[in-house]
């Protein structure tokens, strides 16, 4: 009996009673730990993974909207600084930055977009500037904008490249000419920095200098604004404004500052005819008080009317404008 139940057994390894057939190690690795539990944020489908990687797409798109997004929604121009790309969203705002001049990279079009005239001019234009069109799909615009009214049409625009201020006065140098520099002092409305280049380029000036922070930036709003003029006048970002003042003071240049309790009238400023930057701050502020401190000269604007201040668009072509006139007649 008892070899008749070894010989089942070994028939049947499964069988309870008796000795069962080896596995000669081949199960060995089955045996052995995996280790000790991973942390919830790495197990798939564990909520504080789910909750890890919401964070990390909350600080993506934070990051992709302060870097990317420089424009207001709705069909208005946008607004931002320097060193990022700038994005001009709606479809007004990118027909006006294309006609203007604006520089671009790209023009991001909504998939199966609904064409209207405002569209077909925006394609002309680009095709006429040679600006690729990016054919893109709603998420993807979305993301671009940060959720803004973008209307299918994104123009993309680079980050501008400044100048240093030791740039204008080699470029007054090379035109044989004394330098006459317009400098801004905390005027943070790209439309009066854009004013402020065309009339410096209108007026016969070698640049226009502002300061690296607290202060608007070359942006699509300051590059329409220009009407062009942006394309043919340098402007430098000056680290510290007053170090730089100071260095152009080194080299020679007037410093005339602009203030409504300035000591002298523009036009019986003679200095205006030698090399000068002018120095204009925020209406409403004036300049601050260490640039006002390393002006040479403090010089006014008459205003015989009620009027206290002008803002910094229309006192840099008032200025550039006597400038201009008293060196036509040397």
């Amino acid at each position: 009996m008892a070899g008749n139940s070894q010989r089942r057994n070994r028939r049947n390894p499964g069988s309870k009673k008796g000795a069962s057939v080896g596995t000669g190690g081949h199960s060995r690795k089955a045996l052995q730990g995996k280790g000790p539990t991973p942390p919830g944020e790495e197990r798939k489908g564990h909520p504080k993974q789910r909750a890890a990687n919401a964070a990390i797409k909350r600080e993506r798109d934070a990051k992709a909207r302060a870097g990317m997004r420089r424009a207001g929604g709705g069909g208005r121009g946008g607004r931002g600084g320097a060193g990022a790309a700038e994005l001009v969203v709606g479809r007004n705002s990118v027909v006006e930055a294309l006609q203007g001049g604006v520089p671009a990279t790209a023009l991001y079009v909504l998939q199966f977009i609904d064409t209207d005239d405002r569209v077909r001019e925006a394609f002309q234009a680009a095709n006429d500037r040679g600006i690729p069109l990016m054919e893109a799909p709603r998420p993807q615009l979305d993301q671009m904008t940060g959720g803004l009214n973008h209307q299918g049409l994104v123009l993309q625009v680079p980050p501008y490249e400044y100048a240093h201020p030791d740039d204008l006065l080699a470029v007054a140098a090379d035109q044989g000419e004394d330098a006459l520099v317009m400098v801004l002092d905390g005027v943070t409305d790209s439309r009066n920095l854009g004013a402020v280049v065309r009339s410096a380029a209108a007026f016969g000036a070698h640049g226009v200098v502002i300061p690296e922070r607290r202060a608007a930036g070359m942006t699509a709003g300051a590059w329409k604004t220009s009407s062009g003029a942006a394309a043919r006048l340098q402007v430098a970002r000056a680290t510290n404004l007053t170090r730089a003042l100071e260095a152009y003071q080194k080299a020679g240049v007037l410093v005339v500052g602009l203030a409504a309790d300035g000591e002298t009238e523009i036009g019986d400023l003679e200095a205006l005819t030698g090399p000068v930057a002018i120095v204009a701050g925020s209406e409403g502020k004036g300049l601050s008080r260490l640039v006002s401190e390393t002006c040479d000269i403090r010089a006014r604007i008459p205003m015989p009317g009620r009027t206290e201040s002008l803002n910094a668009g229309v006192a840099a072509g008032i200025v550039l404008y006597e400038a201009a006139r008293m060196r036509a007649k040397r």
